[in-house]
């Protein structure tokens, strides 16, 4: 039964982390390509996509905790193991797939407040190059 439930919270944190892929990826990619203005940004682009599925799954996937499952609550050898009845599988997948969002969610705050900064960052050097080289705008 614990394999069973490993598979399944492995599976899911798989999926959501692989829908969430697919919703932030075109955002991801515009982004990218306006702050790199170079084919760089596809080898960026894939590594936050792999980056997303790593931290997605491994939020999903909580083994520390699937393991009262497996071994005994005090410690002790004479201890009582959870049992794996159907209202903690509901509630292992609904933890599995809030996990694994707030995984995701993480991540994606951080790439954007990055990616804020450097589009300010890249918009300040655009409007510092235009007006050196046309003299009669103003700044």
């Amino acid at each position: 039964m614990f394999y069973a439930l490993l598979l399944v919270t492995f599976v899911v944190a798989t999926a959501v982390s692989w829908l969430s892929v697919r919703i932030f990826s075109k955002p991801a990619d515009v982004i990218l390509k306006r702050i790199i203005q170079d084919d760089i940004y596809r080898s960026w682009l894939t590594y936050l996509k792999f980056a997303l599925y790593v931290v997605g799954i491994s939020a999903g996937v909580r083994i520390y905790q699937l393991e009262q499952y497996i071994s005994p609550q005090d410690g002790k050898k004479e201890g009582q193991v959870l049992p794996l009845n159907a209202e903690r599988w509901t509630l292992e997948v609904y933890r599995t797939i809030i996990e694994t969002l707030q995984g995701i969610a993480w991540v994606l705050l951080v790439y954007f407040v990055v990616a804020l900064v450097a589009f300010v960052i890249v918009r300040i050097v655009e409007i510092w190059r235009k007006s050196k080289t046309d003299p009669n705008s103003q700044p």
